[in-house]
């Protein structure tokens, strides 16, 4: 006979399951909707409306439901800005949950068949940054893209002015090591970066949650926090095949005293190093947005790991842009020197 933590399997399993359904449908459904899924994180929630259709009838339709979950997650999202645009959602909190949740994987372009939907008149960046779980920063940014200065500046969104700080609980222990304590920044501190397209009804999290990179500014000593997603951008073989979105905290403070985030920034990026436009970064985003698939992060490091492969594939390309430019001067070396040769050859000798 099989022990209580052996689970049943076969012909034993569906009785189970019956069983369990049968279970659930006693309780009442008021009982399940206020103390129940009201208990249950995004993530936990998602699983529970999977696992039956009576729990996905009872959460699908109760945005107030899903809109508390993304206040958890995100503290941005209460602002006005944002909530107006997630109105408009096909089913409100419940579809941005599942745009921003997962982690964005878009590393092909699609063919199109159709039209391509029409350009934002401004999109909304919802940020927050957490410590150890607890939020320490949350700022929502508008930013237009109808005029001409956008479509031809580089892209990039400020949510701070030079001179502004926001103080936050972080402060070194005395006598940690630097290594020590960068490291466990990186342990420590996520960023979520939800850019939200009001015209396609469309979120995504363009942040890989946890950094890719924590040091040291070399002049100012403050400490740079990078987080970067790789998204498909151009045409196979060009510079903006892919492209990295790349958001930037920056914290400083005196030894002793508690960090300030000083700069909190987002820029997309072509794998030369090129700031991209307004113009084709809009197009790149949106088609993130609305082509990108969402997927679970099967470690923490992943968002690192993919980050250290984009930049030995960019290591790659400019090894062989090095190499053909090598090759062309040689060439040029050697016309040059064919022609010398053969115009004096024929002064000499004529």
């Amino acid at each position: 006979m099989p022990s209580p933590s052996t689970p049943l399997a076969g012909a034993d399993a569906a009785p189970a399951t019956a069983h369990a359904a049968t279970v659930l449908t006693s309780i009442h459904p008021d009982v399940i909707r206020t103390h129940i899924l009201t208990r249950l994180d995004g993530p936990a929630l998602v699983a529970a409306t999977s696992a039956s259709s009576q729990l996905h009838s009872l959460s699908s339709s109760n945005d107030c439901l899903w809109r508390d979950v993304c206040i958890a997650a995100w503290p941005s999202v209460r602002d006005p800005r944002v909530a107006e645009a997630i109105a408009t959602f096909p089913s409100g909190h419940r579809s941005f949950f599942s745009d921003s949740y997962p982690v964005l994987h878009h590393h092909k372009l699609r063919r199109r068949r159709s039209p391509p939907p029409p350009m934002a008149e401004c999109l909304i960046s919802a940020v927050d940054v957490h410590y150890e779980g607890e939020a320490i920063f949350s700022k929502v940014h508008e930013t237009e893209t109808v005029s001409g200065w956008f479509e031809c500046s580089p892209f990039r969104v400020d949510l701070l002015d030079l001179k502004e700080s926001v103080p936050t609980r972080i402060q070194k222990p005395g006598g940690t090591p630097d290594e020590a304590w960068l490291r466990h920044l990186e342990e420590s501190l996520s960023l979520s970066w939800i850019v939200v397209d009001p015209a396609r009804k469309r979120a995504a999290n363009f942040s890989t949650r946890r950094p890719v990179s924590v040091q040291r500014h070399w002049l100012t000593g403050d400490v740079q926090v990078q987080y970067v997603t790789v998204v498909a951008g151009g045409p196979p073989g060009s510079a903006a095949e892919h492209v990295q979105c790349t958001a930037t905290v920056t914290c400083g403070g005196k030894e002793g005293g508690g960090l300030h985030v000083r700069e909190v920034s987002f820029q997309v990026e072509d794998m030369e190093g090129k700031s991209l436009s307004g113009k084709d970064s809009l197009a790149i985003l949106g088609e993130a947005m609305e082509s990108g698939e969402r997927k679970k992060a099967k470690r923490a490091s992943e968002g690192k790991e993919r980050f250290e492969e984009y930049e030995a594939r960019k290591r790659e390309r400019r090894e062989r842009k090095q190499r053909a430019e090598r090759a062309l001067d040689l060439l040029c070396i050697v016309v040059g020197v064919t022609a010398f040769v053969g115009f004096w050859s024929f002064i000499l000798f004529r």
